[in-house]
C-alpha cells in the first residue's frame, strides 16, 4: 500500500494537547486577525459560513496553538462536486469499451449471484475473448445489465445481483463490484479513462443528462465553489486536507486536483496490481484481511482509513473512535456513508443535506453544537417532509437491519425535522 506522508508531529506536544484537552473539547478560541477567511462572496446557508470560519480560527496553525498540524477529511461525491465521479467514468468506459470481459462474470466478485452471472453472460458478447473489450457502445443490453447492477443491485430482470454475508458498515458488493471491473487496466488507465470523463462532464451544461444503454443519468459534474474555497482556506490555515472517497482511487486521482489535492491526500477503494495491472482484490483495513472487498472507505471503513493511512493506527484499533490528538478536525460528506467519519471530527461536522436518515439525524441533533447542515449548493433537494426516523429505523446495522440513531451516551436521537 503507498505510503501517505507522516502528518502526526511533535509527539510531546500531542502527548500534552491529548492530556489536556477532553476528547469533546476544542481548544480555547483565540485571535483570528491572522487567519486565512472564507470568501463572502460564496452563499452559505444562515451562519454557517461563520461556524466554519470559528472552526478554523480555533483549531488552524494560524491561531497560534501548538501540536500536529490539524486535519480536515472530506467525502467527495456529492459534497465537493455535484453528481457521481464513478457514475461519470463507468459510463464513458461503457460508451468506449473500455470494460474488459473477464473469464466468468463470476470472477469479479465472490457475492454476484448466478442470476447476475446468467443475465451478464446472456446480455454481453461471449463471442470476445477473455481479456478483450466488450463492445458495450453498441450492444445496449450489456451496458444496461452492467449500470443495473452498478446502480441497484440487481438485474434488468430485478434479480439481485450480491448474496453473501458482508458487514453493511464496512462496503458494499455494488462499490467493490466498479474497481473490480476494471480488471486488468493498470491504474494509469483507469486515471486517463477518468479525466477523459471528466473533461466532458466539466464542460456539458448544468442539468444535462445522458443515457447509457436505456439508462438515463447526469451527464455533468460541477466542483462546488464553496467547498473549493474552503479546502483552500484550511489548506492556507495550516490544516492537512484529505479526500476520503468510496470510489477506486485511480479515479478520485483524477479529480482531486481540481481542489488542490494531490494523489498523497487521495484515499479511495485501493485495488491489488499485479504485473501492473489491476486485480479482483481489494486492499483490506484494520487487520481485515485483503481480498473480496471486506472493508471499503464506506461508512464506519472511512473512519478505518483514515485512522490507518492519516494517523497510521494499525489493526484493530483503526475501527475504533480516537482520542482528541488522533481525530480529524473537520469532516465533510453527503450521504449515511460518510456519518462515521463526519461524526467523529472534533471541531466541526458538515454535512451536504441530500436527506440521508443518519446523516442528518445526527447534524439536526447536533449534540456537540458543531454540526453545519447546508443544502447542495447546485439544484438542492427540496425540504424534506414529515420527520427523519432517528428513533426507530435511522441507523444501519451491520448485518444491515435498522435501528434507532443513538449519540455517542447511548441515549436515543428522537425523530428530527428537516431544517435546511
Amino acid at each position: 500500500m503507498r505510503k501517505k506522508p507522516a502528518i502526526v508531529v511533535g509527539l510531546l506536544a500531542a502527548a500534552v494537547l491529548a492530556a489536556t484537552v477532553p476528547a469533546t473539547a476544542a481548544p480555547a478560541h483565540s485571535s483570528s486577525a491572522k487567519c486565512p477567511q472564507l470568501a463572502k462572496n460564496l452563499s452559505w446557508a444562515g451562519a454557517n459560513r461563520a461556524k466554519l470560519q470559528k472552526m478554523i480560527d480555533e483549531r488552524g496553525t494560524c491561531s497560534g496553538n501548538g501540536g500536529p498540524r490539524p486535519v480536515a477529511a472530506f467525502d467527495w461525491d456529492n459534497t465537493v462536486v455535484k453528481n457521481d465521479i464513478t457514475d461519470a467514468t463507468l459510463a464513458w468506459a461503457l460508451k468506449h469499451d473500455k470494460i474488459l470481459r473477464p473469464k466468468s462474470w463470476r470472477d469479479t466478485s465472490a457475492w454476484l449471484t448466478p442470476a447476475a452471472d446468467k443475465a451478464l453472460t446472456k446480455a454481453c458478447d461471449t463471442e470476445v475473448r477473455a481479456g478483450r473489450p466488450l463492445p458495450t457502445s453498441k450492444n445496449a443490453a450489456c451496458a444496461d445489465e452492467i449500470f443495473e447492477i452498478r446502480e441497484k443491485s440487481q438485474t434488468m430482470a430485478g434479480e439481485a445481483a450480491f448474496a453473501g454475508d458482508w458487514n453493511h458498515r464496512r462496503t458494499v458488493p455494488a462499490y467493490a463490484w466498479i474497481p473490480q471491473l476494471f480488471a486488468g487496466h493498470t491504474p494509469g488507465q483507469l486515471t486517463s479513462f477518468a479525466k477523459k470523463a471528466r473533461a466532458e462532464q466539466l464542460s456539458a451544461p448544468v442539468g444535462t443528462k445522458q443515457t447509457v444503454g436505456t439508462h438515463t443519468l447526469a451527464g455533468y459534474v460541477r466542483y462546488y465553489d464553496q467547498q473549493k474555497d474552503l479546502i483552500r482556506t484550511l489548506k492556507a490555515a495550516g490544516f492537512e486536507v484529505y479526500i476520503v472517497s468510496a470510489s477506486s482511487e485511480p479515479i478520485a486521482e483524477a479529480w482531486s486536483s481540481g481542489v488542490g489535492l494531490d494523489r498523497e491526500h487521495t484515499i479511495g477503494i485501493r485495488s491489488v496490481t499485479k504485473h501492473g495491472r489491476l486485480t479482483t482484490e481489494i486492499k483490506g483495513c484494520g487487520g481485515v484481511e485483503t481480498g473480496r472487498g471486506d472493508a471499503l472507505p464506506y461508512m464506519d471503513g472511512k473512519r478505518c482509513m483514515i485512522n490507518q493511512e492519516i494517523f497510521k493506527i494499525k489493526g484493530a484499533r483503526a475501527w475504533q473512535k480516537q482520542d482528541f490528538a488522533h481525530s480529524i478536525a473537520l469532516g465533510a460528506g453527503d450521504a449515511d456513508t460518510d456519518v462515521t467519519f463526519v461524526d467523529d471530527a472534533t471541531g466541526a461536522h458538515l454535512a451536504i443535506n441530500r436527506n440521508k436518515s443518519e446523516l442528518m439525524c445526527r447534524a439536526f441533533d447536533d449534540a456537540d453544537g458543531r454540526w453545519v447542515a447546508n443544502p447542495m449548493f447546485i439544484d438542492p433537494l427540496p425540504r424534506k417532509s414529515g420527520t427523519y426516523p432517528c428513533a426507530t429505523t435511522g441507523a444501519t446495522h451491520p448485518d444491515g437491519t435498522h435501528g434507532p440513531v443513538r449519540r455517542t451516551d447511548g441515549s436515543v436521537i428522537p425523530d428530527q425535522l428537516d431544517r435546511v
